[in-house]
């Protein structure tokens, strides 16, 4: 069976990966911002729920269909290494051993950077441990750890079981939230309380894997999302500092169907729909294949702009940062990570022609 290759997706990825830098430019005290605009500022950290639900759904399609291969389980985890690490671990350098000698600062305890290295930024957040480092990175330690047990529940379940694992992965999430967690922090960082997200898109896998019912049900795909959206975003601008618990416990789940419904909608689309050619624009291609290095180097980005830049004006600083931060990452990517993606043929997947990128997040 071979996979359809979804270009559209990756004009998702950059819409994702540009709502998160939006939310980190302009959700900060220094721009005073009306209470309104800052609530809307707040709305783009949900493109890390979007990331979430796309990566699961990109992976699980790709161990459904190849957990009978050859190497099923080293070429999946020598392919994703290849992806994430590289960048990874040159960005931390950059951060905690490059820049500081650059300009003089003194380096960090290694103790407190070890977080970020072992990829468990999320709960050095959640339960807000002594660390350093780029905060950002959590989402990447969420999907890390998703994946250490994912491909061998695919392997070693049947579809109906894979439905049924990630229903129950769905519930864990739900009762966490409702157990464990009273302020924003620990149920936005923490990874149990996040894993719900990455289930949605397996769920959608599923559907689109073996039972087609994404052909078939676009119109109501793009009515739930029509329909979510709305509370959705209500709740989100009403309650931007969210200590509600009723919220925190419903608003990823709300998400997650969101997002789940509009990337089954943009996927069911005709190729003839605008929409679909949007998407699928050389620019947004672009901005998609990128869009890791988009994710972790904007942080760095706009600290420059404002660093260099401090006078400037809010919208033009937003301008340049972006401008700034499309430019590093595509010297990163065609500079750098290419050199290992490029490895990737050693390792492909015998029976199944697989060519759908197999990342969410981390290939933003």
């Amino acid at each position: 069976m071979n996979l359809k290759y979804h270009k559209e997706l990756d004009g998702v990825r950059a819409i994702a990966a540009f709502m998160v830098i939006f939310f980190h430019f302009f959700f900060v005290p220094a721009f005073n911002l009306h209470p309104l605009l800052t609530k809307i500022a707040n709305f783009g950290r949900t493109g890390v729920s979007l990331f979430f639900v796309l990566s699961g759904f990109l992976i699980t399609r790709i161990l459904i269909v190849t957990k009978e291969s050859r190497g099923y389980f080293s070429n999946f985890y020598v392919r994703r290494s290849l992806r994430i690490f590289p960048l990874y671990y040159l960005f931390l350098t950059l951060t905690f051993i490059i820049l500081p000698l650059i300009f003089g600062k003194p380096f960090e305890p290694f103790y407190l950077q070890v977080y970020s290295w072992a990829y468990l930024q999320d709960f050095a957040l959640a339960f807000r441990w002594p660390h350093v480092g780029p905060a950002h990175l959590w989402s990447l330690s969420v999907e890390e750890h998703f994946y250490l047990f994912w491909p061998l529940l695919i392997y070693i379940l049947s579809t109906r079981k894979i439905v049924g694992a990630s229903v129950l992965i769905i519930v864990i999430a739900f009762v966490v939230r409702y157990f464990m967690f009273v302020h924003d922090y620990e149920a936005y960082y923490f990874t149990f309380a996040r894993i719900d997200e990455l289930s949605m898109g397996a769920l959608l896998a599923v559907l689109e894997i073996k039972n087609k019912l994404i052909d078939k049900n676009a119109n109501k795909f793009l009515l739930i999302s029509v329909i979510l959206t709305i509370p959705t975003i209500a709740l989100l601008v009403i309650f931007t500092d969210i200590n509600n618990g009723i919220i925190q416990i419903i608003k990823y789940n709300l998400l997650a169907f969101t997002f789940l419904s509009m990337i089954g909608y943009v996927v069911s689309l005709q190729e003839t729909s605008w929409l679909k050619k949007f998407l699928s624009s050389k620019p947004m291609l672009f901005l998609g294949k990128i869009s890791y290095g988009l994710y972790l180097y904007h942080p760095l980005c706009i600290a420059a702009i404002w660093n260099v830049f401090p006078q400037m004006n809010m919208v033009p600083g937003f301008v340049m940062a972006v401008g700034f931060t499309i430019l590093v990452a595509a010297a990163s990517y065609y500079l750098f990570e290419l050199n290992f993606l490029k490895l990737k043929r050693f390792f492909e997947y015998k029976k199944e022609k697989v060519i759908q990128s197999e990342t969410g997040v981390t290939s933003i």
